[in-house]
């Protein structure tokens, strides 16, 4: 196939599917369902996960986080600084305490964990380009590695500011 027809299948292909809605992101609101795992190591290791994204990153309590963060902790978002130390330095510059929910109120979509690995993925909304004001929904993943009951290393998608 010659590179002009298959660059016109192509842009083809890219129209017809522009013209579809995409399916929207949708959260999963059975954060016990989440939490769930027939192994009691994946089990305390979502929880470990949920528990820090709770008390720590949602309701802002960094006094907690030498229970849910390693000394040595590997940060490998480019805006935070690696270490625990460097972790709540950062976040005590813009963040406050406040009370404790029962639950994540962040929407979340799915908690899962393989080995040592937990990954949790959120629902995210962006503005749509050029929508005046209308958005669309996204996932968005921080993926944690635990370690003796404690995160050792978190990744994310996040770009440098």
């Amino acid at each position: 196939m010659t590179m002009f027809r298959t660059a016109l299948l192509l842009a083809a292909f890219c129209a017809c599917h522009a013209a579809s809605a995409q399916v929207p992101v949708v959260a999963n609101p059975n954060h016990e369902q989440l939490l769930y795992s027939a192994d009691p190591v994946l089990a305390a290791n979502k929880l470990l996960v949920y528990n820090f994204q709770r008390e720590v990153l949602e309701a802002g309590h960094l006094s907690l986080a030498a229970q849910y963060l390693s000394d040595d902790y590997i940060q490998h978002n480019p805006n935070v600084p690696t270490g625990r130390a460097g972790f709540v330095d950062y976040f005590s510059t813009f963040m406050k305490a406040s009370d404790i929910l029962p639950k994540v109120s962040m929407p979340i979509v799915q908690l899962t964990a393989e080995g040592d690995l937990v990954i949790l993925t959120t629902l995210a909304r962006m503005p749509l380009p050029g929508g005046a004001g209308k958005t669309y929904t996204t996932s968005w993943f921080d993926m944690f590695r635990i370690k003796d009951g404690k995160i050792v290393e978190h990744w994310d998608p996040m770009t440098k500011r």
